[in-house]
């Protein structure tokens, strides 16, 4: 095995040397320098020490007691510290003075969908033949390696889940709880970016064993200003209705609402839209929500 086989795994070497800031560990007649101010019990010279090995920023080989989750064929979630535009974006995997990059090869080719610092992957590293580290975008097959299935009570629950993959007939997400979801365009304000964690509701199952997601307001979220005021009103109301419609006189309108009939129409329209009120020869009615509105 070559210096380059070696980077990116749990190795045991001999401690050999030292000077004020580092020990150097050597391990196959490589060297990697150890920094002393992760040891709290001097090492003796000739001892072993067994840890991480990479390349740091500096291009010098290291070797560190943190061993991270995320290796070589070993997957785990690193957190987005930043974007370069033309290379990728670099992730923290808990390495000191060293953050790996996932190659702009694996992103959305849109510029906008790239991870934002803060947002999560799903990674192992790989190394090139260079020696750099890499990080390398877990594929579905592990996804649903890690997937746990679903519980049967998940219906309109919200949840939290993390875009893994942008494809033109929706997102593929995984939640909190290890499920594997679905986000269709048709149920999204917008297009989550790859590793964002979006907040949503789940709205049915699929074939697949995985869930299906929604980031659309329920209805009842949706409605403001005078629609509201319009549902606040029906809804204090014992009949849970209101002698007012289409035809009704402005002046009435304007006195009981303090609206114009214009906007009382267009509330009208909003909440009939949204499946909250339905109209009768004599006004408007309240319509009871269920859970699934």
């Amino acid at each position: 095995m070559d210096t380059i086989e070696k980077i990116g795994y749990v190795q045991t070497g001999q401690v050999t040397d030292q000077n004020d800031q580092n020990y150097f560990v050597q391990i196959d007649g490589t060297t990697y320098q150890l920094d002393k101010t992760e040891i709290k019990k001097p090492l003796k010279l000739g001892s072993n020490f067994t840890g991480f090995t990479y390349e740091n920023e500096q291009h010098k080989l290291q070797i560190t007691r943190f061993q991270p989750e995320i290796q070589v064929d070993h997957y785990g979630f690193a957190t987005v510290v930043s974007q370069r535009h033309g290379l990728g974006v670099f992730v923290d995997i808990g390495l000191p003075n060293k953050d790996v990059v996932v190659s702009l090869d694996e992103l959305p080719t849109v510029r906008s969908l790239w991870p934002k610092e803060g947002d999560r992957l799903l990674i192992d590293l790989g190394i090139d033949k260079k020696g750099r580290l890499w990080g390398h975008l877990a594929d579905e097959e592990i996804f649903a390696a890690i997937a746990r299935p679903p519980k049967k009570d998940l219906k309109n629950k919200d949840i939290k889940a993390t875009a893994y993959r942008l494809k033109m007939a929706g997102t593929r997400l995984l939640t909190e709880d290890y499920n594997l979801a679905f986000l269709h365009p048709s149920e999204r304000v917008e297009e989550p970016r790859l590793g964002e964690q979006v907040s949503a509701r789940v709205i049915g199952y699929l074939r697949d064993d995985s869930i299906n997601l929604s980031t659309k307001p329920r209805a009842y979220q949706a409605i403001d200003g005078d629609a509201a005021m319009l549902l606040a009103t029906l809804q204090h109301e014992i009949s849970r209705s209101l002698p007012y419609t289409d035809h009704s006189d402005p002046a009435d309108i304007k006195a009981f609402f303090g609206i114009s009939k214009g906007a009382f129409k267009r509330a009208v329209g909003h909440l009939l839209k949204a499946k909250m009120i339905k109209q009768t020869e004599t006004g408007i009615e309240l319509i009871e929500q269920n859970d699934d509105k």
